[in-house]
C-alpha cells in the first residue's frame, strides 16, 4: 500500500528513475509534445479530454510525492505574465520561480536533464511548467539522496 497520493504506476516508476537536479515537464493540452520535448524522457499522458486533468492537479500531487527545489514557466513572446503562475506560486510558495520566454522554453525543456514529460489536458494559456526534483535533507528525518 504506497502513502503517497499519486497511485499511476507509469508515473511513479518514470519519478522513481529521476534524481536530485533532473527536470519533469508538466505540459498543457497545446504543448507540442513530439517537437518541443528531450526524446529519451519518458512520456505520461494523462490528457484525457480538454480540462482533465490540469497542471495544478497534477503539481499538487507531486509536490506530495516529490521535494521540489525550482520551478520554471512559460511566458508568451513578450514576457506577459499569465494568471496560472499565481496559482503554481500558490502550490509551491516556497520555490524560486524562473520566467522563460515561449521559444526558449521549448529548448529548455529539450534538454537532456528533462527527465519526464507528463501531458495534461489543461486549456489555459502558457500553463506549462518545468519543476526540478530537489532533494531530502538528513536533519528532516527521512534519508538523503
Amino acid at each position: 500500500m504506497l502513502l503517497t497520493k499519486c497511485l499511476h504506476p507509469q508515473l511513479l516508476s518514470a519519478l522513481a528513475k529521476l534524481g536530485h537536479g533532473s527536470w519533469i515537464l508538466i505540459s498543457d493540452g497545446g504543448y507540442p509534445h513530439s517537437t518541443a520535448s528531450n526524446p529519451h524522457s519518458e512520456k505520461v499522458f494523462l490528457n484525457l479530454a480538454p480540462g482533465l486533468v490540469n497542471v495544478t492537479q497534477i503539481l499538487e500531487v507531486l509536490k506530495e510525492t516529490i521535494p521540489i527545489e525550482a520551478a520554471a514557466v512559460m511566458t508568451p513572446p513578450d514576457g506577459t505574465m499569465q494568471p496560472v503562475f499565481d496559482e503554481y506560486k500558490s502550490v509551491m510558495p516556497d520555490t524560486p520561480f524562473e520566467y522563460i520566454k515561449q521559444f526558449d522554453f521549448y529548448d529548455r525543456a529539450k534538454k537532456n536533464n528533462v527527465g519526464l514529460l507528463i501531458a495534461s489536458g489543461d486549456v489555459r494559456n502558457y500553463a506549462n511548467l518545468l519543476i526540478k526534483v530537489g532533494f531530502i535533507r538528513h536533519s528532516e528525518g527521512k534519508g538523503s539522496y
